[in-house]
This record gives structure tokens, sequence and C-alpha cells, in this order.
């Protein structure tokens, strides 16, 4: 084990706005220096949206001392939004929409990153259908027009207005 968690801190890239996403990075992990000191470290995540977390975590490991970071995704790069729960409203807060696998190595610190390739996806969902349009631009329903994040907070009766 690499790290302790604080389990009161959620999914950190939910959080609006880049600043409460940092400061959410900062509590939610401690790393144990004894365990990754002068080791190679293959560090397993589920997502890169911004990279905002895979950096702060590079970061930790390599102040504790590792020696290397080796980053593997278990997702496909997010290339498109989602508008079904996710806070990943716009193609511009994308790490992958506008870098490659290797510029983002870099942005977040790491040796070496690699990702799930999409067409990889379907072999883990045993066939059930699933939702990919993050990953290739595919929606199963029409896109919104209305993408503002407080769009669900309003009084029914002010969004008429």
């Amino acid at each position: 084990m690499g790290f302790i968690k604080n389990k009161y801190i959620g999914r950190t890239f939910i959080y609006p706005g880049q600043s409460a996403r940092m400061d959410q990075v900062k509590i939610k992990l401690s790393v144990i220096e004894e365990s990754v000191k002068d080791k190679r470290v293959v560090l397993i995540d589920d997502s890169i949206v911004r990279g905002t977390t895979s950096g702060r975590i590079v970061a930790l490991l390599k102040e504790a001392g590792a020696r290397e970071i080796h980053m593997r995704i278990s997702a496909p790069p997010f290339l498109y939004p989602c508008y079904y729960g996710t806070d990943i409203d716009s193609q511009e807060k994308l790490i992958a929409r506008s870098h490659s696998t290797e510029e983002i190595a870099k942005i977040i610190g790491a040796d070496s990153l690699g990702y799930l390739p999409p067409e990889k996806l379907g072999e883990l969902t045993g066939g059930c259908s699933y939702c990919s349009a993050c990953f290739g631009g595919g929606y199963p329903t029409a896109i919104p027009t209305d993408t503002r994040k407080n769009r669900f907070e309003q009084k029914i009766s002010e969004a008429r207005r």
C-alpha cells in the first residue's frame, strides 16, 4: 500500500472549479514514504479527466522518493463531454482532447502512461450495452442545449422566465 486515503473526500474531479479540485486532492491522499521510496511505482487509476488528480498524485509520489512512476488507466481517454451526471461539460477541459498520451504523461509528471484501448471496452461489458459517448462521441440521446452546471439547482418557476 502506497497511500492512506481520507475516506471523507469523494471524487475530486467532480468538484466545481479548479481551485476546489486542487484543495480536495491535497487532503485526499497521503503517501506512505517507506512503501515508495527508491521504487518503481505502477499507479492504476480509473480515468484521467483534466489531469488535476493524476498530476498531484504523481507529484506526491515523487516527493516521497519514488524513482519511476508508470501510470495505467482502466478506461480510454475522455475525448467528449458527458451529459449524464459526470462533471465533464466541455471538450476544452478534457486533457486528452488536446494532448497526446505522451504529452499527458509529461504534463502529469509520469514516466509513462497507458490507457485502455477503446476497442477493448466491449470485452469488459460481457456483451451488455453501455454508454461510451465520452470516449467516442456517439451519444445515445440528443445533446442538451443547456449545459450550465446549475441548471438543476434553480426553481422550475425561475427556469421558465
